[in-house]
């Protein structure tokens, strides 16, 4: 049964906001950050820079257990090790990237870093549990993308799928750490 008041189905059609479009045009000092990016834009920038906090902190550890991990298994590790350094490394580009997009300004301040960051440096010595730290902080980033994810929506598409890109090499670098433990 249709309602007499909407259109038929064969009537309706998709239309793109012509206003937005225009208001779009007029300020090209912002670059890609269009009107439509609303009030989130500053939120999501904060968000960013706190995952970019939280990449360099990743790299940091991953960096100095590459170079101090020993044992008989720590060569195999540490070039897993350094593997997910220089992959945080790349998420921390893309991020740092789309900082600037937005109108943001990256922070590589080392002064507030590890405030700033979700995940924690670790001085380990011992294989396992340099193995152990960076489970934790992975399943910590795992989780804060998500959330980030959620939280961001349909708000800004472009920052959801790289945050689902980095979510899906950290779900894979978690899995890599789980198989280390006990070894």
């Amino acid at each position: 049964m249709t309602n007499r008041n909407s259109p038929a189905p064969s009537t309706r059609r998709l239309q793109l906001d012509q206003a937005a479009i225009d208001a779009a045009a007029k300020s090209l000092d912002e670059g890609a950050v269009t009107p439509g990016y609303g009030p989130w834009r500053e939120d999501i920038v904060k968000l960013l820079n706190d995952a970019l906090a939280t990449e360099l902190v990743c790299i940091l550890r991953y960096k100095r257990h590459y170079f101090t991990a020993n044992g008989v298994q720590s060569p195999a590790i540490a070039d897993e090790f350094l593997v997910h350094a220089n992959e945080e490394s790349v998420h921390a580009d893309k991020i740092a990237e789309r900082i600037v997009q937005l109108g943001g300004e990256p922070d590589f301040s080392p002064d507030t870093l590890l405030e700033r960051s979700h995940a924690d440096y670790d001085e380990s010595t011992e294989l396992q549990a340099m193995v152990r730290a960076n489970l934790v902080a992975e399943r910590i980033a795992v989780e804060s993308y998500r959330q980030m994810i959620g939280l961001i929506g349909d708000k800004d598409p472009t920052t959801r799928r790289i945050l689902e890109e980095i979510l899906t090499d950290e779900e894979e670098h978690a899995d890599e750490l789980k198989n280390w433990l006990g070894h």
